[in-house]
């Protein structure tokens, strides 16, 4: 089932979300559905934040930075687009033990912040601790824009955006936007929800 995706403006994006244990209600139904909603908004990575649950659950599937027009000069070297491609993981309770090398800036933009982009610093090299899930324990180390999608979507569940990793004029500059946003005025081609205040 295709959920609506929450933008930004709604506290739930704030929260530092909670460990889950197996017996979390609809795991199962829930992790498709996450999936089935990245696809539908044609995003390579989706936290359960995104969809309204304060919860430490990301799903990545980072296969569509390997897919190349024919016209196109592939951006990543070989052994990077194998990696990307087929690349799909479901990350519970993950941790983040270490973030190494130099920062290196990439474009980044995110489905609960619609048609916004900037250019983000991180370490281009991760070690995180996460359950599957099937709650088998990993330990594993990236890199490159695996280690970032990765990093991006860890953000969200420690209740960071992108938006927060960029220079304060920069941030002042899209305030507009993100104002809009938060009021509901923007353009999505996929499902979202406004955040309403109870009154």
């Amino acid at each position: 089932m295709i959920l609506p995706i929450v933008v930004y403006g709604d506290p739930v994006l704030r929260k530092k979300c909670e460990d889950i244990d197996k017996d979390y209600p609809g795991l199962d139904k829930l992790i498709k559905d996450m999936y089935e909603t990245m696809y539908d908004a044609l995003g390579v990575g989706l936290a359960a934040p995104q969809i309204g649950k304060a919860i430490r659950l990301f799903v990545v599937d980072a296969s569509p930075f390997a897919e190349v027009e024919e016209d196109e000069e592939p951006e990543y070297t070989p052994e990077e687009m194998e990696e990307m491609n087929g690349f799909k993981k479901t990350f519970i309770n993950a941790r983040i033990l270490e973030e190494e090398g130099e920062e290196w800036k990439f474009s980044e933009g995110c489905l609960s912040i619609p048609r916004i982009r900037e250019d983000v610093l991180r370490k281009p090299k991760i070690t995180i601790e996460y359950l599957d899930e099937n709650f088998k324990k990993h330990t594993e180390t990236y890199e490159g824009v695996i280690a970032r999608v990765i990093q991006h979507e860890y953000d969200h569940i420690e209740g960071v955006l992108f938006t927060d990793k960029i220079s304060a004029f920069k941030r002042k500059l899209i305030s507009g936007k993100l104002a809009d946003i938060s009021k509901g005025k923007f353009k999505a081609d996929y499902k979202t929800r406004v955040y309403q205040a109870k009154k």
